[in-house]
């Protein structure tokens, strides 16, 4: 229904030129009505059909009235000083000024339009009053003063059209501004979720994989000679990748839309207190882990622990991927503002070839330099090589401890071996992991 009307509208031109016309019909016709019959001091017809001319112009501009509003305004109060100067006949001769009146307040830009209607109507009410001043009966001079109350009253009633318009411009915008901004919000949230997965996947992925692979090397040597430790390794390979799929199913339960039953499935975010259970399964690949613990002040946030666990599982990980069997140390401090973590190992160890249960595994720090060059080189120099690149292990660790406020330093030490420092608020000042 407001689609047919509004295809039935006029366009804004014609609808102005068939007011110009209403307009100067009345204001021409009206005159002639109201003073047929009675004797006037000066016809419309006098000066050359001046009075007519007059009346016609002040209707006819209006047409332009919105594309010109000020020009229009000034054209038709002209011609009403110049009309009333002369004494022609009252009548309805003031329409088209009001509407020009109206038309420049309500398509101004306010303060301007209003001071323009202010003077302009100030000087009508001066030339309207000065040429009224000898009129007879002196009553008729009430319609001077409703002139002028009719002008104070069309440019108000333009200013309020006027400003109820900004004011629903200004709804408008910031109705818009709120849905984009809800609209933004939302891809953020979106955005920071996938990111939160895709860093939760890695590191449950990367673990897992990295003690399959060494188990499963450790079978293949051992499978012939030592059937027992490749039953263990096996054994061990069975439980990482079904804790592994336990916390993919927890990680990606997110993503589901309904809440079937596969949620009693889920296990928790691990945190700090998973920490023994990773160690047992690091022990498991090979490695000689030594936890030095200090018990919490006050419980520590989720996001913390959660955040505490994955930085050591990823460390432990790289430990295992890139230098095999050796010490590692893990140590946890938990202040009363931050949490320390600290996850050092010893570096390469010279493995013996005659030992069928240690399979060759690849001696390369997480930096991507090797063990033994990078050893070697910080001894002699006592510095690090600074080209060296950081892998994308770290770099995740390294982006955790930022979205929480806090920060990470990795890198060889001057004796061998590697080290991870990280030290993460207790009040996170970032997202939520």
């Amino acid at each position: 229904m407001d689609d047919r009307a509004a295809s039935l509208r006029l366009p804004v031109p014609a609808q102005d030129v068939l007011l110009a016309l209403f307009i100067t019909v009345m204001q021409v016709q009206g005159t002639i009505v109201r003073n047929a019959g009675e004797e006037v001091e000066r016809p419309l017809t006098d000066l050359g059909y001046l009075g007519y001319v007059l009346l016609v112009v002040s209707g006819v501009v209006v047409a332009v009235r919105r594309r010109w509003p000020v020009p229009v305004f000034v054209t038709t109060a002209l011609a009403s000083l110049v009309y009333y100067g002369f004494d022609f006949p009252d009548g309805p001769g003031w329409l088209g000024l009001f509407v020009a009146l109206y038309t420049v307040t309500a398509y101004g830009d306010g303060r301007r339009s209003l001071v323009i209607a202010a003077v302009g109507t100030t000087v009508l009410a001066v030339g309207w009053l000065v040429a009224a001043a000898g009129i007879e009966p002196p009553a008729a001079i009430g319609w001077v003063f409703f002139r002028i109350g009719a002008s104070v009253m069309s440019a108000a009633l333009g200013e309020s059209v006027r400003s109820r318009q900004v004011i629903a411009a200004q709804a408008q915008q910031r109705a818009e501004l709120a849905e984009r901004t809800r609209e933004e919000e939302a891809r953020a949230r979106v955005d920071a979720e996938r990111l939160r997965i895709a860093r939760e996947v890695h590191d449950t992925v990367a673990h897992a994989i990295a003690i399959i692979n060494v188990q499963s090397g450790v079978t293949a040597h051992v499978l012939d000679k030592r059937p027992e430790v490749a039953r263990e390794a096996l054994r061990a390979i069975e439980q990482t990748s079904s804790r592994a799929l336990r916390e993919m199913r927890a990680i990606l339960g997110v993503l589901r839309d309904d809440d079937g039953d596969d949620t009693d499935g889920r296990v928790p975010y691990p945190g700090l207190g998973q920490i023994d259970e990773l160690a047992a399964k690091a022990r498991e690949a090979g490695l000689d882990i030594e936890l030095e613990e200090s018990s919490p002040a006050a419980p520590l946030p989720s996001a913390v622990g959660s955040a505490a666990y994955r930085i050591v599982q990823e460390s432990i990980t790289n430990v295992i991927r890139h230098v095999g069997p050796t010490r590692v140390t893990v140590a946890l401090n938990p202040g009363i503002e931050v949490l320390e973590i600290r996850v050092t190992d010893e570096g390469r160890r010279a493995a013996s070839r005659d030992d069928p249960a240690s399979p060759p595994l690849p001696a390369r720090h997480p930096t991507g330099t090797d063990s033994t060059s990078s050893t070697d080189s910080t001894s002699s120099t006592g510095s690090t090589d600074s080209s060296a690149k950081t892998g994308r292990g770290i770099l995740g660790m390294r982006e955790r401890c930022r979205l929480l406020g806090g920060e990470l330093d990795a890198g060889p030490l001057p004796g061998g071996g590697f080290e991870v420092r990280a030290r993460l608020p207790l009040a996170p000042s970032g997202s939520r992991l």
